[in-house]
């Protein structure tokens, strides 16, 4: 067994659908270790975008606890959390449209508590090319970028803020298949050379097939395949 990075203590979260309530997270409990890659598939309207907004202290849940190397998240701070300790990949990019590819990932440099080493915009353009995002193309507002270079600078955003846990919801989904083997081997690579915890959201069996543990949501709970 590794050390716990994460973890998920009873966590329950439900809506109000039409007159009654459905409840999508049900006294879910799951401890995410340190070095390893995860996947968590289950049908469209289970609760796995929910999932990973409680996760990223982006909503509370009704019920439980979410913490990071034991403590609670809330003691630590949303904010603070979310700044120097997790990454998120959305499927919807979250880039600032007004900035260039490199200066979108300087940006979350520039957010967490801690120095970077050496100077930030070397960095960036580093971590852009290894994705595939030459100089030529970083330097152009992401607007100019196609949806699956843009995908990719919301990638290096994550890779930038060097931060134990990252998480992604369908992060490969705008992605061409070479494209996205080449960042699945990355986050295998994150994950086992580098000891991050990492948790994606996908509904994509191959995608969920290339990570170490694949997780199923089902009738509000992680279900280990």
């Amino acid at each position: 067994m590794g050390e716990t990075v994460f973890q998920l203590d009873n966590i329950v979260y439900g809506y109000i659908d039409g007159t009654r309530k459905r409840v999508v997270l049900d006294g879910l409990s799951y401890a995410f270790e340190g070095g390893k890659f995860y996947t968590i598939l289950g049908p469209s309207g289970s609760g796995k975008s929910t999932l990973l907004a409680i996760a990223g202290a982006l909503d509370q849940p009704e019920q439980g606890v979410v913490r990071f190397r034991g403590k609670d998240i809330k003691d630590l701070g949303f904010t603070k959390f979310r700044r120097n300790h997790i990454a998120i990949i959305f499927q919807k990019y979250n880039l600032m449209n007004y900035l260039t590819a490199v200066e979108n990932v300087e940006a979350d440099m520039m957010i967490i508590d801690r120095k970077v080493p050496g100077k930030k915009q070397d960095l960036a353009y580093k971590i852009l090319d290894r994705l595939g995002i030459v100089k030529s193309k970083a330097d152009r507002t992401v607007t100019k970028l196609s949806g699956g270079e843009q995908q990719r600078v919301a990638i290096a955003r994550a890779l930038a803020k060097d931060v134990e846990l990252i998480l992604g919801d369908e992060p490969t989904g705008a992605l061409d298949t070479a494209t996205q083997k080449e960042i699945i081997d990355l986050f295998r690579t994150l994950a086992h050379e580098y000891g991050k915890t990492i948790v994606i959201v996908t509904h994509s069996d191959e995608v969920a097939s290339q990570s170490d543990i694949i997780l199923h949501l089902r009738d509000g709970k992680l279900i280990s395949a």
